[in-house]
Order: structure tokens, then sequence, then C-alpha cells
């Protein structure tokens, strides 16, 4: 059993969320969905008030609580990506539908939660034993909004 299990406040959305995020990653589901006994603040006795899901092999909670503690950027999730498709593929599904992008490989989903897509390739070269080419993708890296990993694989190289 997972000691820590990262628990997130949804306003009402709790069980889309899950079952959203778990359509888009391998070794995810939806474990339990626990519905109400009584009416409470964040809804009528009958409604969804946790979602158990397990996102790429980790264990989440989520809590329908209401209104009251939407979600900042202070806590947000990396996704460590093989290759540009991947990188793609999750881009345009994090910012689909209210969604929105920000810089260096941060967005935000339709539930305002923070994201970060990583390409791996990118760690490699910001960590480039080479201070040259390390400081040269990781000032590519913070021209960026989606990483385009050929494009900071060429400046490192010095090709841009």
């Amino acid at each position: 059993m997972q000691k820590i299990i990262p628990c997130l406040w949804f306003d009402g959305q709790a069980e889309a969320a899950a079952r959203y995020y778990t359509s888009l990653l391998p070794n995810s589901r939806i474990d339990r969905v626990t519905r109400s006994p009584i009416d409470t603040p964040s809804g009528p006795a009958g409604t969804v008030l946790t979602v158990e899901f397990t996102l790429a092999g980790q264990n989440y909670f989520g809590l329908n609580g209401g209104p009251q503690f939407p979600f900042t950027e202070a806590v947000s999730f990396q996704i460590m990506c093989d290759d540009q498709a991947e990188v793609d593929r999750l881009w345009t599904a994090l910012t689909a539908d209210g969604g929105s992008p920000s810089a260096c490989s941060w967005l935000k989903d339709r539930w305002g939660l923070s994201w970060q897509i990583v390409p791996k390739r990118l760690i490699e070269l910001i960590q480039d034993p080479d201070p040259g080419r390390a400081q040269r993708a990781m000032g590519a890296m913070m021209t960026m909004t989606k990483i385009d990993i050929a494009g900071v694989e060429r400046a490192a190289d010095g090709r841009e």
C-alpha cells in the first residue's frame, strides 16, 4: 500500500477529472467511487463524494469538497515524456476544453490543476556536463511554452 496519497480537492468534478486523467496514461484506472450517504456542503446525499484512482501507477484521492479551495500553481504534477509525440498528445489533451498553456512546459487543465509536460530529453540537456550546452538548452526552454525537443537540441548544439 502506498504510504502517501495526494488528495485533490474539486468543486463537484472529481469523478469527471479522474476519468479524464486515467484515459491519458497507461497503468491508470478508477479504483473506487464513493457517494455521500448524507447531505453535505458540497452536495446532497447520493452525489459523488470521493474518487480513488490510479494514475500511471500512483494512487490519488479526489474529493468533491466544494468551491472554497481552488487549485493554484503552488502544486503541480510533472509528466515525464519519452518523445515529442507524447508531449504533443498530452499537451493537447490537457489544454483542451478550457485548459490554458503557460511557460516552460507548464499548463493548467480545465479544472485548474497545473501540470508540467516535460520531455526526458530536456532534463538530459539541461544537466549536460558541458556548461555551454546546458546553458543553451535552458535558454531555449525559457523561450518556449510547449517544449520542442528538436529546438532545444539545436540550441544545445549551438545551431540556433
